[in-house]
């Protein structure tokens, strides 16, 4: 017999955890690159890249911290003009409507704006309490602090789900669990090598972990 999970409150990640959205960037990653300056990715590096925590993957790049605001809000500006071309990963509709059947408390956080998240998930957007998003690419920790504060919950209590080595750190950083979606950005065995909470290879697997 399964023991129960403690988790009341999932926080979840949105690019590449609940939207696919990497064959997008990857179409405009060579523009940015020329328009920031930092250098291109050669799509054989791509695989290796995925094998990398962020924080090396943007000193390869050699991308300056002072330059990753900019950089971020031009993407959101480019995801707001595309986001009628993304979609959420196959699933994810499902698991959403299971998990609030079965009365377990969402959030989200993303370094995407609140309006490009809502965008792509449609009515589905009803299904969260709250929204954390528009961070910077390293904001996750306090956005994961605010939602401790105003869930009412202790962090062992929350369980934040995300596709990268990031979304492991900040989860740790605050004390709530780790969930690793293994579908997304970063490669399976890169975040499963970090030792996340619960690592998970399908959205079906969530729902049978918390639902």
């Amino acid at each position: 017999m399964t023991a129960a999970h403690p988790y009341k409150l999932v926080i979840f990640d949105f690019d590449g955890t609940l939207s696919d959205s990497g064959d997008w960037f990857i179409s405009i990653l060579d523009d940015l690159a020329d328009r920031f300056r930092f250098r291109r990715v050669e799509r054989a590096e791509i695989e290796t890249l995925r094998r990398r925590p962020t924080r090396e993957v943007i000193q390869h790049l050699r991308i300056p911290g002072w330059r990753l605001p900019l950089i971020a809000r031009h993407v959101r500006a480019r995801f707001r003009d595309s986001a009628s071309e993304i979609r959420t990963f196959d699933g994810v509709r499902a698991m959403l409507q299971s998990l609030a059947e079965a009365g377990i408390r969402m959030v989200l956080c993303s370094s995407n704006a609140e309006t490009n998240v809502r965008a792509v998930l449609g009515p589905d957007a009803a299904r969260f309490e709250a929204y954390f998003c528009g961070s910077g690419l390293f904001g996750k920790v306090a956005k994961f602090r605010r939602v401790i504060r105003t869930s009412g919950l202790p962090p062992a209590a929350i369980l934040a789900i995300g596709d990268e080595t990031r979304d492991i750190d900040a989860a740790r950083a605050v004390g709530v669990g780790a969930g690793a979606a293994l579908w997304g950005y970063a490669n399976p065995d890169t975040l499963i090598a970090m030792g996340p909470d619960k690592a998970f290879a399908t959205p079906e697997e969530i729902v049978a972990y918390l639902a």
